[in-house]
């Protein structure tokens, strides 16, 4: 099955995250990826759900979930045409004689250590889901503790805005 990236724009009322997730999951839909917060207009918030799928049945959702009340928008999100990012926080045990092969190992994939302690560093970094797997394979031999991953983020390259045209034809 494809890999995905839908921008869902929705109104930010209770509920409407429960009723797009859930129609994914009716589909029988694994969401690989979610990821829910405001835009630049009040009260517009952008859903971005990552989902493996074939085109036909991602087709079938898409015309469904523009069905929802709340749903403004749906726009599928092409790698080439979009910037797409996770975010992760790693621990990684590191004592006081690693600390310093862990910090050179972040700072090749341009992460950040973001707190120290007398046993581990938190790493985070931000970057495609295949830079943030590669750093999560050089940290390993380390001794990974505990991971934090966001959902993928992913906004339309260029320009246009999806909000603008969207918030156009609501209001007409």
């Amino acid at each position: 099955m494809a890999r995905h990236t839908l921008s869902v724009l929705v109104e930010d009322v209770p509920g409407v995250l429960t009723r797009v997730a859930g129609l994914f999951a009716r589909r029988a839909f694994n969401i690989h990826s979610l990821a829910v917060g405001p835009t630049e207009v009040p009260g517009i918030s952008r859903i971005t759900v990552v989902v493996d799928a074939e085109g036909d049945a991602l087709e079938q959702v898409t015309k469904q979930l523009n069905k929802l009340i709340n749903v403004i928008k749906i726009v599928e999100l092409i790698p080439d045409s979009s910037v797409q990012r996770d975010h992760i926080l790693v621990k990684v045990r590191a004592d006081a004689a690693m600390r310093l092969q862990v910090t050179q190992a972040a700072d090749l994939f341009r992460a950040s250590v973001v707190d120290v302690s007398t046993d581990s560093l938190t790493i985070e970094a931000t970057g495609t889901a295949e830079k943030l797997s590669a750093l999560l394979a050089v940290l390993e031999p380390f001794g990974v503790r505990e991971i934090v991953q966001s959902g993928t983020l992913a906004i339309g390259r260029g320009s246009k805005s999806m909000s603008d045209r969207a918030l156009r034809s609501v209001s007409a």
